[in-house]
């Protein structure tokens, strides 16, 4: 069974960090680019950051460069994101989700496969 689980969300202070992780089961998540989403209550989902399949090409996006990191362990299966010095706005559910293909699509509809997202909650 193809699946993606998301873990590692949580409360945090303002200016904490965490590390969500991305586990997939049922394909090898290194043939895929995995992208980090997330979506506040009342908003649209976006783009956090996202790691290619081939070259290992990371992208992130303005409101959380400098701040998050996007890793992969292809003998784990798995994919992070390490986020630091977190920020009330930084509050959303965060999904990550996998595209066969080349580079990191914008758009969520061509990933292929989703997690079932984990809340992520920064507040003092």
């Amino acid at each position: 069974q193809v699946q993606l689980v998301e873990s590692g969300g949580g409360l945090v202070q303002p200016g904490g960090s965490l590390r969500l992780s991305c586990a997939a089961s049922g394909f090898t998540l290194d043939d895929y680019a995995v992208g980090w989403f997330r979506q506040a209550p009342g908003k649209e989902r976006e783009g956090v950051s996202c790691i290619s399949s081939s070259d290992g090409i990371t992208s992130y996006a303005d409101s959380v460069k400098g701040r998050f990191t996007i890793s992969r362990d292809n003998a784990k299966n798995t994919v992070y994101l390490q986020m630091n010095g977190l920020k009330p706005e930084d509050t959303a559910v965060y999904y990550c989700a996998a595209y066969l293909g080349y580079g990191c699509p914008r758009e969520p509809r061509e990933y292929a496969y989703w997690g079932q997202g984990t809340q992520v909650t920064v507040s003092s």
